[in-house]
């Protein structure tokens, strides 16, 4: 007898000594086949109960199990989960959304208590809990606040308890100074990886994860095409002639424009814990960290009269607010710097004429 190797094809014995041969899926129906393995009329058969089981096995897939009772906190992180307000996220920000939700719902054991139940006092004490963290502090109110403007919206409750709630005064990320990276640039010369990763980071004030994803594919004559993971903005970024000159002296055996020792693709994570190294390796303080480089192109560009317009054009920041303040450090320095000057040759007239 000749033996099937089909998907969800099986064969036995009748009581009579007969092999019979028959469809069936894990928890499907049985579709008897015609006893003539290898035919034509067998093929069609199998197909046929290919076909109509799929149809038939998708139309009984079970719904997603829902989570929690009505009107909880599981609940609304059920129905979270499943709104376009979520869906819409980024991949890397929907699973850092839900870590820090699942773990807040978990550790204050919300899950089976009712939202309209939660008061400003429940909010300010979960809040105080943390303020030894105060950057994981503020972003659990974040989060609070934002699961509580669902539940508005979906009815479940009129009024929001984290309003007038302030947050607590988090460390910024270091800006990185001029002798700073004159000091990375000279431990890691041009033609190096760290130099050719430092030049990007820096000339293009993009993300690291952006920075771990650029192709030579993105370059577009003087420019770089960027389509930023967390925001999803597509920029054109001018490349700096600095950042050319490095480029050029970078081989260009792959497609991307960075790889590992290796030649595999860096993750977001993996780029920033080589540049971590090497930025120690290169003697720089604690401060200096990756994200401090963004923070940098942006500095520089204030300073060289750069508006906040046109500096989000470059970094691709989606509110002014960030940026205004280094246009707004740029314009205090210049102020100061000019009014130093103008007292300076004022004291100098009054003492010649004095004189």
């Amino acid at each position: 007898m000749k033996r099937v190797k089909l998907p969800y094809v099986d064969c036995f014995k009748d009581r009579h000594g007969t092999q019979r041969y028959y469809f069936r899926r894990p928890g499907g129906k049985r579709i008897a086949l015609p006893n003539c393995p290898g035919t034509e009329t067998f093929k069609r058969a199998y197909q046929k109960a290919l076909t109509a089981d799929k149809a038939g096995h998708v139309g009984k897939e079970k719904a997603p199990r829902v989570r929690g009772e009505p009107g909880t906190f599981d609940r609304l992180l059920f129905n979270y989960y499943l709104s376009s307000d979520y869906l819409r996220l980024a991949a890397s920000t929907k699973v850092a959304y839900r870590r820090v939700m699942d773990r807040l719902i978990q550790d204050e054991n919300l899950g089976h208590r009712m939202v309209a139940d939660m008061g400003r006092e429940h909010v300010k004490m979960i809040f105080a809990r943390r303020a030894a963290t105060p950057g994981a502090a503020n972003d659990i109110l974040k989060k609070i606040r934002l699961l509580l403007h669902f539940a508005i919206d979906s009815g479940w409750r009129s009024d929001d308890p984290t309003t007038r709630i302030r947050k607590f005064e988090s460390k910024e990320f270091h800006t990185w100074t001029e002798e700073e990276i004159a000091q990375f640039e000279a431990r890691w010369p041009i033609g190096t990886r760290e130099r050719t990763a430092f030049a990007l980071l820096l000339f293009t004030g993009q993300r690291a994860g952006d920075v771990a994803k650029m192709s030579w594919a993105d370059v577009d004559g003087p420019l770089i095409r960027v389509v930023q993971q967390k925001t999803k903005a597509k920029l054109y970024v001018p490349m700096h002639p600095d950042l050319t000159t490095a480029l050029s002296a970078w081989p260009r055996p792959e497609f991307l424009m960075l790889t590992t020792s290796f030649g595999k693709q860096f993750t977001s994570g993996g780029f920033s814990n080589f540049m971590a190294k090497r930025i120690e390796a290169a003697g720089l303080p604690g401060r200096c960290v990756t994200h401090g480089l963004r923070k940098a192109a942006a500095r520089r560009l204030a300073e060289a009269g750069c508006s906040a317009s046109e500096i989000a054009a470059i970094t691709g920041h989606a509110t002014l607010s960030e940026v205004q303040r280094y246009t707004k450090a740029a314009e205090q320095k210049k102020l100061a710097l000019a009014g130093v000057q103008r007292l300076t040759e004022h004291r100098a007239n009054k003492r010649s004429q004095t004189s």
